[in-house]
């Protein structure tokens, strides 16, 4: 049989009735006290946390009538000062380790408002943001009672980036049938102004980036801004690494560039034997059944091997977008359903990885850019440009390629080695990338691509079939999960 003990929540607040009960408890050392009526069966951590995880729980037994509101309703957790803003008709506030409860008087929950743990209420959405629009100051320190204009904005555009026009619209609808209840005419119409501004349709001023950017017309993605920088910190904090191209060829620039073309495009699913693509390439020979495969990898390799357009680097963002678009279209040339040379329509993603919604692409491209053109290390630059594209993903089909051509570019134009990377390496590719887009890890995508530069140059590509039998000495052409099961890495050729 459960006893009184076991059935107490991790924290709680006590009553009359079991006052009694505590009381032993607390002598006994089964319970200990945090606060006024306020006790935890949890002997070993810190007060501060126990309470601010379980705020919501306690709120109940404080404020009875409570509504959740003002910057709380729109933050859902207590302020970095602990602060939980509340309606209620008790005017005193609770001060407990890592949280105070600080009620204002208001309008109580509506019917718009949302049911919440143990009988208090939720503000709806709509409510929320109305009442953010009231502003109010921090007082000796404290958070203000209301998020600022900026805060608003960033919170407005998020919503947008989620759930589009729609989203911002249903929060203004609501609040617009909330105003007369609660006197909030004068907040609605600067609601109304900044969410119409957000969408292009009226000219309130904008206090933070994003919504100036959103209202110039070149709204950017800001989660995908904080890895590029992120990024950029850590390529900046790394001594240079410089790699001449070895003095070579047209006949091994040539070579090269075929395997280039050949494993970038393996790596996105268009495979072919090598023979295969070396009469493509080489002979013009177009097979039947996969003409549109067979274009890929040899507009592929018409870009990657004119040193000429390869050595063209973007000195704004607009000559960025040009460039990414015109060798797009090269390569997709026989993909009029992938829309070759224009930016996506819809969004797309890879696996659990959502990338930049189309709207924003031209904004973060910009965003990037101005990071990018910081960099001085040509490797550098190229591991930035690489990672940029990738992440976007600016177009509907054919952005790991075009990724890996903005990337090589770099190395073209400031005359060091190319990077390319094999099959066998298409793993520790593909997993050094979801470490920086999901866990912001950079120092993976830094060592997998000097490696791989690194392992470029270690071979010698001016006779065809001798660089054919390097790259198969050192593993290239391995299943990678055929070469995870036995152990086989990719291996330096020789030492340059």
């Amino acid at each position: 049989m459960p006893t009184f003990f076991d059935e107490l929540p991790e924290v709680f607040v006590s009553n009359t009735e079991i006052s009694a009960l505590v009381s032993e408890a607390v002598k006994s050392g089964k319970l200990r006290k945090l606060g006024s009526r306020l006790y935890t069966k949890n002997l070993e951590e810190a007060p501060e946390s126990i309470v601010r995880r379980n705020w919501y729980f306690l709120l109940k037994d404080y404020y009875p009538d409570a509504l959740i509101a003002d910057r709380t309703a729109i933050e859902n957790q207590p302020s970095t000062d602990g602060s939980v803003f509340i309606v209620s008709k008790k005017k005193r506030e609770t001060a407990l380790p890592g949280i105070t409860f600080k009620p204002r008087p208001g309008v109580g929950g509506l019917e718009t408002d949302k049911p919440f743990l143990g009988g208090v209420h939720l503000s709806s959405t709509g409510r929320a943001y109305l009442e953010n629009m009231r502003v109010s100051r921090a007082r000796g320190g404290d958070t203000s009672r209301t998020l600022s204009r900026k805060e608003i904005e960033e919170r407005l555009d998020r919503i947008l980036r989620q759930s589009g026009h729609a989203g911002v619209n249903a929060i203004r609808d609501e609040a617009r049938t909330l105003t007369k209840k609660l006197d909030a005419e004068k907040e609605f119409k600067e609601l109304d102004e900044l969410i119409g501004s957000l969408l292009g349709t009226r000219d309130a001023e904008m206090k933070s980036d994003l919504g100036k950017a959103r209202k110039g017309g070149m709204p950017f993605d800001p989660v995908r801004l904080e890895k590029f920088i992120k990024l950029f910190e850590a390529l900046k904090a790394s001594a240079p690494i410089h790699r001449r191209a070895r003095e070579t060829t047209s006949q091994a620039n040539t070579n090269l560039s075929f395997f280039e073309a050949y494993f970038s495009n393996f790596i996105e699913g268009t495979e072919f034997e090598i023979n295969e693509a070396v009469d493509i390439v080489f002979n013009g020979r177009i097979p039947n059944d996969r003409p549109e495969d067979a274009h890929d990898v040899l507009g592929t390799f018409r870009i990657v091997s004119d040193t000429t357009e390869m050595s063209r680097l973007p000195g704004s963002a607009e000559e960025l977008s040009q460039l990414l678009k015109s060798r797009h279209a090269v390569f997709m040339e026989l993909r009029p359903d992938k829309h070759p040379g224009a930016y996506k329509i819809k969004n797309n993603q890879a696996g659990s990885s959502l990338f930049v919604a189309p709207e924003l692409v031209e904004g973060t491209l910009e965003k990037g850019f101005e990071i990018y053109q910081s960099l001085n290390v040509p490797l550098y630059r190229a591991i930035f440009m690489m990672f940029l594209i990738s992440e976007i993903h600016p177009f509907t089909d054919g952005n790991g390629r075009a990724a890996r051509i903005m990337m090589n570019a770099e190395l073209v134009a400031a005359d060091e080695e190319k990077i390319i990377i094999p099959t066998v390496y298409r793993s520790n590719y593909l997993s050094s990338l979801k470490a920086l887009t999901h866990n912001g890890l950079t120092d993976p995508l830094i060592r997998t691509l000097d490696f791989a530069q690194k392992y470029t140059r270690s071979l010698d590509w001016h006779n065809f079939e001798e660089a054919r039998h390097q790259l198969t000495e050192t593993n290239a052409f391995m299943d990678p999960n055929e070469a995870d099961e036995t152990g086989v890495r990719l291996k330096l050729y020789q030492e340059r």
